[in-house]
Protein backbone atom coordinates (compact mmCIF):
# COMPACT_ATOMS: atom_id res chain seq x y z
CA UNK A 1 0.00 0.00 0.00
CA UNK A 2 2.85 2.37 0.88
CA UNK A 3 4.62 1.73 -2.44
CA UNK A 4 1.33 2.16 -4.32
CA UNK A 5 0.80 5.64 -2.83
CA UNK A 6 4.47 6.55 -3.25
CA UNK A 7 4.34 5.58 -6.95
CA UNK A 8 1.11 7.56 -7.42
CA UNK A 9 2.76 10.53 -5.66
CA UNK A 10 5.80 10.40 -8.00
CA UNK A 11 3.52 10.23 -11.08
CA UNK A 12 1.59 13.26 -9.81
CA UNK A 13 4.86 15.19 -9.38
CA UNK A 14 5.82 14.26 -12.94
CA UNK A 15 2.58 15.88 -14.14
CA UNK A 16 3.11 18.90 -11.86
CA UNK A 17 6.56 19.72 -13.26
CA UNK A 18 5.60 19.29 -16.91
CA UNK A 19 6.41 22.38 -19.00
CA UNK A 20 3.64 25.00 -18.47
CA UNK A 21 1.43 25.83 -21.47
CA UNK A 22 1.31 29.56 -20.68
CA UNK A 23 3.68 30.86 -18.02
CA UNK A 24 1.94 34.24 -17.57
CA UNK A 25 -1.08 32.50 -15.97
CA UNK A 26 1.20 30.57 -13.61
CA UNK A 27 3.12 33.74 -12.67
CA UNK A 28 -0.01 35.46 -11.36
CA UNK A 29 -0.94 32.33 -9.36
CA UNK A 30 2.59 32.05 -7.90
CA UNK A 31 2.48 35.66 -6.62
CA UNK A 32 -0.97 35.10 -5.12
CA UNK A 33 0.23 31.94 -3.34
CA UNK A 34 3.39 33.72 -2.14
CA UNK A 35 1.24 36.34 -0.42
CA UNK A 36 -1.00 33.67 1.10
CA UNK A 37 1.83 31.40 2.29
CA UNK A 38 4.36 34.10 3.25
CA UNK A 39 2.40 37.05 4.64
CA UNK A 40 -0.43 34.82 5.84
CA UNK A 41 1.95 32.80 8.03
CA UNK A 42 4.20 35.65 9.23
CA UNK A 43 2.18 36.40 12.38
CA UNK A 44 2.10 32.87 13.81
CA UNK A 45 5.75 32.21 12.87
CA UNK A 46 6.84 35.44 14.59
CA UNK A 47 4.98 34.68 17.84
CA UNK A 48 6.24 31.08 18.00
CA UNK A 49 9.83 32.09 17.20
CA UNK A 50 10.09 34.70 19.96
CA UNK A 51 8.86 32.22 22.57
CA UNK A 52 11.07 29.38 21.25
CA UNK A 53 14.15 31.58 21.72
CA UNK A 54 13.00 32.78 25.15
CA UNK A 55 12.31 29.26 26.44
CA UNK A 56 15.60 27.90 25.04
CA UNK A 57 17.61 30.62 26.80
CA UNK A 58 15.83 30.28 30.15
CA UNK A 59 16.06 26.46 30.17
CA UNK A 60 19.73 26.49 29.11
CA UNK A 61 20.51 28.95 31.92
CA UNK A 62 18.66 26.70 34.39
CA UNK A 63 20.74 23.65 33.38
CA UNK A 64 24.11 25.46 33.57
CA UNK A 65 24.56 25.20 37.33
CA UNK A 66 28.37 24.93 37.34
CA UNK A 67 30.42 28.04 38.10
CA UNK A 68 33.20 26.67 35.87
CA UNK A 69 31.09 27.16 32.70
CA UNK A 70 30.92 30.80 31.53
CA UNK A 71 27.46 32.34 31.13
CA UNK A 72 28.33 33.35 27.55
CA UNK A 73 27.82 29.68 26.54
CA UNK A 74 24.04 30.33 26.81
CA UNK A 75 24.18 32.66 23.78
CA UNK A 76 26.07 30.10 21.69
CA UNK A 77 23.72 27.23 22.60
CA UNK A 78 20.63 29.36 21.84
CA UNK A 79 22.12 30.43 18.48
CA UNK A 80 23.11 26.94 17.32
CA UNK A 81 19.99 25.11 18.51
CA UNK A 82 17.77 27.80 16.96
CA UNK A 83 19.53 27.80 13.57
CA UNK A 84 20.07 24.05 13.25
CA UNK A 85 16.84 22.65 14.64
CA UNK A 86 14.22 24.78 16.34
CA UNK A 87 13.47 27.43 13.71
CA UNK A 88 13.42 25.23 10.55
CA UNK A 89 11.74 22.18 12.11
CA UNK A 90 9.20 23.64 14.54
CA UNK A 91 8.17 26.39 12.08
CA UNK A 92 7.73 23.78 9.34
CA UNK A 93 5.59 21.59 11.62
CA UNK A 94 3.38 24.59 12.39
CA UNK A 95 3.22 25.53 8.69
CA UNK A 96 2.29 21.92 7.84
CA UNK A 97 -0.79 22.44 9.99
CA UNK A 98 -1.63 25.86 8.58
CA UNK A 99 -0.60 25.67 4.92
CA UNK A 100 -0.90 21.90 4.46
CA UNK A 101 -4.50 21.64 5.65
CA UNK A 102 -5.44 24.67 3.54
CA UNK A 103 -3.91 23.22 0.34
CA UNK A 104 -5.45 19.77 0.91
CA UNK A 105 -8.93 21.18 1.60
CA UNK A 106 -8.81 23.62 -1.36
CA UNK A 107 -7.79 20.98 -3.89
CA UNK A 108 -9.98 18.32 -2.24
CA UNK A 109 -13.04 20.58 -2.53
CA UNK A 110 -12.23 21.20 -6.20
CA UNK A 111 -12.03 17.43 -6.73
CA UNK A 112 -15.35 16.55 -5.07
CA UNK A 113 -17.17 19.44 -6.83
CA UNK A 114 -15.75 18.16 -10.19
CA UNK A 115 -13.87 21.39 -10.95
CA UNK A 116 -10.66 19.40 -11.59
CA UNK A 117 -12.55 17.15 -14.04
CA UNK A 118 -13.74 20.29 -15.86
CA UNK A 119 -10.13 21.57 -16.15
CA UNK A 120 -8.99 18.22 -17.56
CA UNK A 121 -11.86 18.16 -20.10
CA UNK A 122 -10.74 21.62 -21.29
CA UNK A 123 -7.27 20.19 -21.94
CA UNK A 124 -5.56 22.02 -19.05
CA UNK A 125 -2.82 20.21 -17.12
CA UNK A 126 -4.74 20.29 -13.80
CA UNK A 127 -1.86 19.09 -11.53
CA UNK A 128 0.49 21.72 -12.99
CA UNK A 129 -2.06 24.54 -12.88
CA UNK A 130 -3.25 23.81 -9.33
CA UNK A 131 -0.12 22.48 -7.59
CA UNK A 132 2.96 24.01 -9.26
CA UNK A 133 2.25 27.62 -8.08
CA UNK A 134 1.83 26.33 -4.50
CA UNK A 135 5.12 24.39 -4.62
CA UNK A 136 7.01 27.34 -6.14
CA UNK A 137 5.55 29.77 -3.59
CA UNK A 138 6.36 27.40 -0.72
CA UNK A 139 9.98 26.92 -1.85
CA UNK A 140 10.44 30.70 -2.13
CA UNK A 141 8.60 31.84 1.01
CA UNK A 142 9.22 29.15 3.66
CA UNK A 143 13.05 29.69 3.69
CA UNK A 144 12.34 33.43 4.14
CA UNK A 145 10.02 32.66 7.05
CA UNK A 146 12.75 30.46 8.58
CA UNK A 147 15.31 33.32 8.31
CA UNK A 148 12.85 35.68 10.05
CA UNK A 149 12.20 32.96 12.64
CA UNK A 150 15.94 32.56 13.39
CA UNK A 151 16.36 36.32 13.89
CA UNK A 152 13.27 36.60 16.13
CA UNK A 153 14.23 33.50 18.18
CA UNK A 154 17.66 34.95 18.94
CA UNK A 155 16.04 38.30 19.83
CA UNK A 156 13.53 36.49 22.07
CA UNK A 157 16.39 34.64 23.76
CA UNK A 158 18.31 37.88 24.29
CA UNK A 159 15.29 39.66 25.80
CA UNK A 160 14.32 36.71 28.05
CA UNK A 161 17.90 36.16 29.23
CA UNK A 162 18.52 39.81 30.12
CA UNK A 163 15.04 40.38 31.60
CA UNK A 164 15.25 37.31 33.88
CA UNK A 165 18.82 38.09 34.95
CA UNK A 166 20.00 34.64 33.76
CA UNK A 167 22.66 36.24 31.55
CA UNK A 168 23.85 39.80 30.95
CA UNK A 169 23.49 41.44 27.53
CA UNK A 170 27.29 41.50 27.04
CA UNK A 171 27.66 37.79 27.91
CA UNK A 172 24.81 36.77 25.60
CA UNK A 173 26.26 38.76 22.66
CA UNK A 174 29.74 37.36 23.37
CA UNK A 175 28.36 33.80 23.20
CA UNK A 176 26.36 34.68 20.11
CA UNK A 177 29.43 35.87 18.19
CA UNK A 178 31.97 33.28 19.42
CA UNK A 179 32.82 30.25 17.23
CA UNK A 180 29.99 30.87 14.76
CA UNK A 181 29.95 28.35 11.92
CA UNK A 182 28.18 29.79 8.81
CA UNK A 183 27.55 26.23 7.53
CA UNK A 184 24.76 25.89 10.12
CA UNK A 185 22.77 28.53 8.19
CA UNK A 186 23.27 26.50 4.97
CA UNK A 187 21.87 23.40 6.72
CA UNK A 188 18.88 25.44 7.96
CA UNK A 189 18.16 26.63 4.38
CA UNK A 190 18.47 23.08 2.96
CA UNK A 191 16.00 21.90 5.61
CA UNK A 192 13.62 24.79 4.85
CA UNK A 193 13.55 24.02 1.09
CA UNK A 194 13.08 20.26 1.61
CA UNK A 195 10.34 20.83 4.21
CA UNK A 196 8.61 23.32 1.88
CA UNK A 197 8.51 20.71 -0.91
CA UNK A 198 7.18 18.07 1.51
CA UNK A 199 4.43 20.33 2.93
CA UNK A 200 3.13 21.53 -0.46
CA UNK A 201 3.39 18.29 -2.47
CA UNK A 202 2.12 15.87 0.20
CA UNK A 203 -0.86 18.12 0.98
CA UNK A 204 -1.62 18.59 -2.73
CA UNK A 205 -1.44 14.82 -3.28
CA UNK A 206 -3.94 14.17 -0.48
CA UNK A 207 -6.30 16.83 -1.84
CA UNK A 208 -5.95 15.82 -5.50
CA UNK A 209 -6.98 12.21 -4.88
CA UNK A 210 -9.85 12.96 -2.51
CA UNK A 211 -12.99 11.00 -3.28
CA UNK A 212 -16.53 11.30 -1.93
CA UNK A 213 -17.79 14.50 -0.30
CA UNK A 214 -17.25 16.98 2.53
CA UNK A 215 -16.36 14.27 5.06
CA UNK A 216 -13.57 12.93 2.83
CA UNK A 217 -12.22 16.48 2.29
CA UNK A 218 -11.83 16.81 6.07
CA UNK A 219 -10.13 13.41 6.28
CA UNK A 220 -7.73 14.34 3.45
CA UNK A 221 -6.86 17.56 5.24
CA UNK A 222 -6.09 15.66 8.47
CA UNK A 223 -4.04 13.03 6.62
CA UNK A 224 -2.07 15.77 4.83
CA UNK A 225 -1.01 17.33 8.15
CA UNK A 226 -0.15 14.01 9.83
CA UNK A 227 1.85 12.61 6.89
CA UNK A 228 3.62 15.96 6.31
CA UNK A 229 4.70 16.12 9.96
CA UNK A 230 6.04 12.54 9.91
CA UNK A 231 7.84 13.17 6.59
CA UNK A 232 9.36 16.42 7.94
CA UNK A 233 10.75 14.65 11.02
CA UNK A 234 12.14 11.79 8.89
CA UNK A 235 13.72 14.27 6.43
CA UNK A 236 15.12 16.26 9.37
CA UNK A 237 16.98 13.18 10.61
CA UNK A 238 18.25 12.27 7.11
CA UNK A 239 19.53 15.82 6.39
CA UNK A 240 21.25 16.00 9.80
CA UNK A 241 22.87 12.59 9.21
CA UNK A 242 24.09 13.57 5.73
CA UNK A 243 25.28 17.13 6.38
CA UNK A 244 26.57 17.10 9.97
Amino acid sequence: MLFYHFGKYILLLKSVFRKPEKFSIYKAEIFREMVEIGLGSLGIVSIISVFIGAVTTVQTAFQLVSDLIPKSVIGGITRDSTILELSPTICSLVLAGKIGSSIASQIGTMRVTEQIDALEIMGINAPGYLILPKVMAGVLMIPMLVIISIFLSIMGGYLAGTASGAVTAAEFIQGLTTNFNPFTVTIAMVKAVVFAIIITTVSAYQGFYTGGGALEVGQSSTKAVVISCIAILAADYIIAQLLL
